[in-house]
């Protein structure tokens, strides 16, 4: 494993563990893969939900994590956008947005995105 393979799923543990201490306690991690092993185009870590909903799916690449939001992805392609967070629509059915973490910074960027989606949703 080299240090690239780490840099992806440090920021995987950094959102999961925002996302639990954030103030309202909205969030949960849900169908958290354990030992996750980052590829290049992204292994499945962990989904996020909030009062039974799901809200978006993370996975874990070499230097970076992608978060495709799966509710309100409008909202979140605003609200990523707004976080300075590179974000786009992925053409699937349903659609969803992505929204890319790649360092420590866009982890506390990406709970305002989470926040949005979550007001969205209520």
């Amino acid at each position: 494993m080299t240090d690239h393979d780490s840099r992806g799923r440090g920021l995987a543990e950094r959102l999961a563990d925002a996302l639990d201490r954030e103030a309202t306690g909205a969030f949960r991690v849900v169908d958290r893969t354990r030992r996750v092993a980052p590829t290049p185009d992204g292994a499945f870590a962990y989904a996020i939900a909030a009062d039974g909903t799901a809200l978006a799916e993370v996975f874990v690449a070499p230097e970076r994590v992608r978060v495709e939001f799966t509710a309100a992805q409008e909202r979140a392609a605003r609200a990523g956008a707004d976080a300075d967070l590179r974000v786009r629509p992925k053409a699937t059915r349903p659609p969803r947005t992505l929204a890319f973490v790649e360092s420590p910074g866009d982890v506390e960027r990406a709970l305002d995105a989470f926040e949005a989606v979550l007001t969205a949703v209520e």
